[in-house]
């Protein structure tokens, strides 16, 4: 009796195509693990990096320069805020904004590096922070834009407000109301005609608040450089009772 049937060849299997290629359901071998998962790594960091550097980045408020809007104090769980860097690069920062920015050099005096004294780890530390696994070691503040380039800031309304090019400022994001609880150090003050490019920003909670008003014998007249702007603050990501997006009002003066 004669048969089509190759000699071992069981009928249910799948044999090869006429065409050469494998035979449905024959699956091909995956890379082995010890090469696949360091991929899966290398791939993930590339991931953070490119997000990290041209879309955003977790950060942590350390001080209570910004209350109410942002929380930190000593001894407590600072807010993490959500830093935009896409917005700037269509636009540029407007008064009433919040923004992450690297401090210019008068700022600097005092702070100390987050990088370990021991060198191998430091040199971890510089990686993780160039790929954006730790925080990069540099002076990096959050305060709110009240003036931009062009516009003069400085001085006190009758009521006590604060004036730019001449107009008091409605602030509703203020630790305290300016008209109640008058203190000339948050106003009286310059003034200061903003260089263009540069951005006269203040804490919200004025009475603690070392901002531009405290570096106006510098380069910059206590103003920060454009170039020295990281990002928008977009919202508060943790703790989970103060999730929400972070209020940027037009505070636009004429």
């Amino acid at each position: 009796m004669s048969s089509t049937e190759s000699p071992g060849h069981d009928p249910a299997e799948p044999g090869p195509r006429e065409d050469g290629a494998p035979a449905r359901g024959v699956e091909k071998k995956g890379q082995p693990w010890y090469i696949e998962i360091p991929l899966l790594v290398v791939i993930a960091l590339v991931l953070v990096f490119v997000f990290q550097t041209f879309v955003g980045r977790v950060y942590q408020i350390p001080s209570e320069s910004m209350e109410p809007t942002l929380h930190g104090c000593v001894g407590c769980t600072g807010d993490r805020i959500f830093v935009d860097k896409i917005s700037y690069r269509f636009g540029d920062p407007e008064p009433g904004d919040v923004v992450v920015f690297k401090g210019p050099d008068s700022w600097n005096q005092g702070y100390q590096s987050i990088r370990s004294d021991n060198p191998v780890i430091r040199t971890l530390e510089n990686i993780g922070g160039v790929i954006g696994v730790v925080p990069p070691d540099q002076n990096d503040l959050v305060k709110r834009v009240v003036a931009v380039g062009g516009q003069t800031v400085g001085g006190c309304s009758p009521d006590g407000r604060l004036l730019v090019d001449g107009q008091p400022l409605d602030e509703p994001y203020l630790n305290e109301d300016p008209t109640v609880n008058r203190n000339p150090m948050n106003c009286a003050f310059g003034p200061v005609t903003v260089p263009e490019g540069n951005y006269w920003v203040m804490g919200d909670n004025r009475n603690n608040s070392a901002d531009s008003r405290f570096h106006m014998g510098d380069e910059f007249q206590g103003t920060v450089p454009g170039e020295n702007i990281i990002g928008k603050v977009q919202a508060i990501i943790l703790p989970f009772n103060r999730i929400g997006t972070v209020s940027s009002p037009d505070i636009s003066v004429g």
